[in-house]
């Protein structure tokens, strides 16, 4: 937080947010990166859990539940599995925390330029939506990476992620890097909007209580806004998920029956027809469970490292 406690737009230059927005990507994706890899497959799962019959026949694994089916992963395939596709994510945070936080720092100051000035929680969602939209389509490819290594089981599909650009390149083109990428703009607009002004909206007043340790109090309004955004755009992100594993190596990842789904409507129209509401919000729990220490992890660190680099940039300017 500045001293002056002006709002997360206002501070820093566009290197500073660069450099903070990327190390909050950085650090905030290796810390959740089991849970990620735990939501992906329990997203990925399409048999129902409460119907025995419906797993004859099923050659891939059956989870249930958050920690059972982290225990299972490690059992099965190794406690460093938990950290399948953590190169690829690594890159996709720090490259999307460094855009996303430098194109809602431009779209805000853009729009505090137009002759009649938005009210300030219509300026955040516009900022917010726009920031997450272009820092999706940006980093999209590399999303689509993270969720087939995670979606690999003992048997390697992708060994580097250069083996699986050039695999992806030459059996699907360049469209199948951008496989559900319509689910994920369709998602990230309204709920980087939702998040943006619901944490633009609490964290002034949550920064000023003393009773929050170590200036806890962005990472409360981050988890907050996370969550509640979050809940409402999931089952875009489900589907998003389902079509990134689409393509000529569908049957063999750890879930061998995932079906050929064609388009973002289509996709949700089957899910519902086959595995009903329910189907839509597989993997929610684990979601919310990272999405708070995700959203903690990385407000906190954009906050501080912004801060670090302010007074350094200061101290530099008061010695020479």
């Amino acid at each position: 937080m500045s001293a002056g406690g002006e709002h997360l737009k206002d501070e820093g230059t566009k290197t500073q947010v660069v450099i903070a927005g990327g190390a909050a990507g950085l650090v905030s994706r290796f810390c959740i990166a089991p849970l990620d890899v735990v939501k992906i497959r329990l997203q990925l799962q399409v048999h129902s859990l409460s119907d025995p019959v419906s797993h004859h026949g099923i050659k891939g694994p059956i989870y249930k539940g958050t920690l059972s089916t982290m225990k299972a992963i490690v059992r099965e395939e190794g406690i460093t599995s938990l950290w399948k596709g953590n190169i690829s994510a690594e890159l996709l945070y720090v490259c999307y925390g460094g855009a996303q936080f430098t194109a809602y720092r431009t779209t805000t100051q853009a729009l505090q330029q137009l002759p009649h000035r938005l009210p300030q929680s219509v300026e955040s969602f516009v900022a917010g939506a726009v920031a997450g939209g272009l820092a999706t389509a940006f980093t999209y490819p590399l999303d689509l990476l993270r969720t087939r290594f995670a979606a690999q089981g003992k048997e390697r599909i992708y060994t580097s992620i250069l083996s699986s650009i050039r695999d992806i390149g030459r059996h699907e083109g360049a469209r199948g890097f951008f496989r559900g990428c319509s689910a994920a703009i369709s998602q990230i607009v309204p709920y980087m909007g939702l998040f943006f002004t619901t944490y633009e909206g609490l964290r002034p007043a949550l920064t000023q209580m003393d009773n929050l340790p170590f200036g806890s109090g962005d990472a409360v309004a981050g988890v907050i806004a996370s969550v509640t955004a979050k809940t409402g755009v999931f089952p875009l992100d489900l589907v998003r998920k389902r079509l990134q594993v689409q393509g000529p190596h569908r049957s063999r990842y750890v879930h061998t029956n995932i079906p050929e789904y064609r388009g973002v409507l289509s996709t949700m129209s089957v899910i519902l027809r086959t595995q009903g509401v329910r189907g839509l919000y597989r993997g929610l729990t684990v979601s919310l469970i990272k999405a708070a220490p995700a959203s903690a992890v990385t407000m906190w660190t954009y906050e501080h490292v912004l801060k670090t680099l302010q007074e350094n940039a200061q101290k530099r300017r008061e010695t020479s």
